[in-house]
């Protein structure tokens, strides 16, 4: 029977849950990520001491922490960061009254930190490029085939990530069925051969992976406030008519988002929870599939 770990934290604000802690999850499909009818959200993870299952619940202005397997007593200790705890939200300046209204929305964001950089670096790769669905598509079919069930009271679907020197070893034909092509299966194998989790900040020296992939990545693993995206296909357009009115490029984003240095990631998360999207127009990215090729 495995055993369970719990802890009754108080954060220093409000936490959404789904705010902080959706932007782990990869598609509605996720095999580590679930959201339970109750509110509370679920993740498996690939720890240091081996994989875990953790489970997070507001509960009258705290959140109630649960855990299972040999990285429980990991994934407990290191949730305040997970949930923003080390995030000051009320140090980021309000310049215009958009943004004092982005801030309103979304009272209960917090950039948080996993502290788990492979984690969130492979499926940034995945996403290079392409639109979401390709991506979680293959993201669902690698962690089935090689990720080991989670630990704990979850379904049978979860998986946990299979740890970074496991990556390297996933055979070719596998990554074909996943839908994936040899330019980033080979960037996911290539940065196998860096220590990740101790050099966060130098993930643009491997091969494939530039500022766009790096700033996911830290983000998510490193609670970078003011990581920004830059080459993306939506983030931009997003941006700018949230905050103008009018769809901009990746330097007319970069201007908007320089009054709020150090807190540019954040921006943009409130403009993809409360902002305003861009009308369509023209043909859309279309899902690819190399499983047939």
């Amino acid at each position: 029977m495995t055993t369970e770990l719990a802890r009754r934290w108080t954060p220093p604000g409000p936490v959404d849950l789904r705010m902080t802690l959706g932007l782990h999850r990869r598609g509605s499909g996720d095999p580590a990520f679930r959201y339970g009818r109750d509110g509370s959200v679920w993740r498996a993870v690939s720890t240091p001491d081996g994989p875990g299952t953790v489970t997070y619940a507001v509960r009258d202005g705290a959140v109630d922490i649960r855990a299972w397997g040999s990285g429980a007593a990991w994934l407990v200790d290191h949730s305040p960061g997970q949930l923003g705890g080390q995030d000051d939200p009320t140090s980021m300046p309000i310049r215009d009254e958009v943004v004092r209204r982005l801030v309103a929305a979304t009272p209960g964001l917090r950039i948080g930190r996993s502290d788990r950089v492979w984690e969130a670096l492979v499926p940034a790769i995945l996403e290079q490029k392409v639109v979401g669905a390709e991506a979680w598509r293959a993201w669902r079919h690698l962690l089935r085939r090689y990720g080991e069930p989670a630990p704990g009271p979850v379904p049978e679907s979860m998986r946990v990530p299979p740890p970074r020197a496991d990556w390297a070893a996933i055979p070719v034909w596998e990554w074909h069925r996943s839908g994936i092509e040899p330019v980033r299966m080979r960037t996911i194998r290539g940065a196998t051969s860096l220590d990740v989790e101790t050099h966060a900040d130098k993930l643009t020296v491997l091969r494939g992976i530039g500022p766009w992939t790096a700033a996911e990545t830290r983000a998510r693993a490193v609670g970078d406030a003011d990581a920004v995206p830059v080459g993306d296909y939506h983030i931009p357009a997003l941006v700018g008519t949230t905050l103008i009115g009018a769809k901009v490029d990746d330097d007319g984003m970069l201007d908007l988002l320089e009054p709020y240095a150090g807190h540019r990631y954040r921006v943009i998360r409130m403009c993809e929870m409360a902002g305003r999207m861009a009308p369509r127009r023209g043909a859309r990215m279309s899902v690819r599939d190399y499983r047939d090729m």
